[in-house]
């Protein structure tokens, strides 16, 4: 099981356990409609059973053992409750140490500053936890929240690639952020494979 946690003043950042099921899917089932088109917004839930949540453990567990990717839940400190998830993907370990941020709050816990907890918190993870030197994210050119809540975790916007996400069957461009780790963090936790010590 990965031994990643990350707390912040409101958030605890760590892989879903086999006691989070209710919370996990009361996360979800909580959704309000979609307020934008980022937002998936209400889900149905009925397809998340236990025996599917067993094998979606399992797949995150493979995961983060191949340091493909660490796909994290996002609870609420002060109660437990899931409020939504992020991912630390690996795109080079070797001499480039490379990864890709993603994170998702469920639309009831928006504008509150979650997500500029969370995604400190998720750069925290990926530099000293796992050892990376560069974290990337890349982000819809029609996405302003996202950057401004890169921006204040000290991400710096590096260009725009283009053509290069797919999305509903169109090649889109995405604006590329970026963070490094600090000097005296480089070297830190990293062993000559690429894993954190």
């Amino acid at each position: 099981m990965d031994r990643i946690v990350e707390r912040t003043e409101r958030l605890v950042i760590r892989a879903l356990r086999p006691s989070d099921y209710e919370a996990f899917v009361s996360g979800f089932a909580s959704c309000g409609p979609a307020k934008n088109r980022f937002d998936e917004g209400s889900l149905d839930t009925s397809f998340m059973t236990r025996s599917w949540y067993e094998g979606l453990l399992g797949r995150r567990r493979r995961e983060a053992e191949a340091d493909c990717c660490r796909m994290l839940n996002v609870f609420l400190a002060a109660d437990g409750s899931s409020v939504g998830y992020c991912d630390v993907t690996t795109l080079l370990r070797d001499d480039l140490q490379l990864a890709k941020i993603g994170y998702t709050l469920h639309n009831t816990h928006w504008e509150m500053g979650l997500g500029t907890e969370l995604v400190g918190a998720l750069a925290r993870i990926g530099l000293l936890h796992l050892g990376f030197h560069r974290l990337e994210a890349h982000v819809n050119l029609d996405n302003p929240a996202s950057r401004r809540v890169l921006a204040k975790n000290g991400f710096e916007l590096e260009g725009v690639r283009r053509g290069f996400v797919l999305e509903e069957g169109v090649w889109t461009d995405n604006e590329v952020w970026y963070r490094t780790a600090p000097t005296d963090e480089k070297n830190a936790g990293a062993d000559k494979n690429g894993g954190a010590r």
